[in-house]
């Protein structure tokens, strides 16, 4: 958009650092061009994020448990490898370079610009999902997700949720997409790493508590903390404790047995999901 916009030419590549640049220096002299520019990003990865994980869920109409797991994961593998090696859709493996949307800020404090932004954003997104938990729908999906045939005894559609479902949190997840590409001005085609992007989210859930926003949050917090201790200190344990691989290897041995120890001792997590009262519900308890 950028590129029409400033009638760049050349290919694709090489016309995104040229106008991403033209757009930088726009932003630097007139901070609400950048709040713009993130706000309108947002609002359009939202519906494209919310198309794309409605129409990724249409195949599983019939599945469920493992099977719709492995369709889920078949589909994104089949999108990585299209994104990837298709250089025109956005970059592939080359990437293109994004505006500094906080360009007005000073270059010492922009780091923790983009902190703010992204604790923002996180707070916004927990405030929505604790309001969503707490609702009609929100007890829906707790009970599809323990019996899905109850949930058709009641008459609900279970295709017609598992739809709105994945194009909710295909809409949040492109949201976070949006915050990490600025950050990192640039989009590439790939997950970098798939233990990082796949395996990592589910140890946060499983550590914190699933059916738990405030586990979730509890979960990334302390996978962070365990992640950046490891990652500094991983060559001192090596030496330390005399271990026979490289260092390199030694977050993903302590995330894999961290996971097998969840699963085998504490299956709900840190913090265990609590039943949803609803206002009646809680009327009555006072009442009594």
């Amino acid at each position: 958009m950028l590129i029409w916009y400033f009638g760049v030419g050349g290919d694709f590549i090489s016309a995104s650092s040229v106008a991403s640049y033209q757009m930088t220096e726009i932003i630097s002299q007139n901070p609400i061009v950048g709040l713009g520019v993130f706000i309108f990003c947002v609002l359009l990865a939202v519906i494209l994020g919310a198309i794309v994980g409605a129409l990724s869920i249409l195949p599983s109409a019939k599945l469920r448990g493992d099977y719709l797991g492995v369709t889920l994961l078949a589909i994104s593998e089949v999108v990585y490898f299209i994104m990837f090696y298709n250089t025109g859709i956005i970059g592939g493996y080359y990437g293109v370079s994004i505006p500094d949307i906080l360009a007005f800020v000073p270059g010492e404090y922009r780091m923790y610009a983009y902190t703010v932004l992204a604790l923002i954003g996180a707070l916004i997104i927990y405030i929505f999902l604790e309001r969503l938990l707490n609702s009609p729908y929100g007890r829906i999906l707790r009970g599809h997700r323990e019996n899905e045939d109850l949930i058709k005894a009641f008459g609900r559609d279970v295709m017609k949720l598992r739809v709105k479902t994945m194009a909710l949190g295909s809409a949040i997840a492109a949201i976070a997409g949006v915050i990490f590409v600025f950050y990192s001005s640039s989009v590439v085609g790939n997950a970098f790493n798939r233990v990082e992007w796949t395996f990592y989210p589910f140890l946060i859930v499983l550590l914190g508590g699933k059916g738990n926003n405030r586990g979730v949050v509890l979960g990334a917090l302390i996978f962070v903390l365990l992640k950046m201790l490891i990652d500094y200190y991983k060559f001192d344990i090596k030496y330390l404790l005399h271990l026979p691989f490289e260092a390199i290897w030694l977050q993903y041995i302590v995330f894999g047995i961290l996971a097998l120890l969840i699963l085998c001792y504490k299956p709900e997590g840190i913090l265990k999901e609590k039943p949803i009262y609803t206002p009646p519900i809680k009327s009555r308890m006072e009442g009594q």
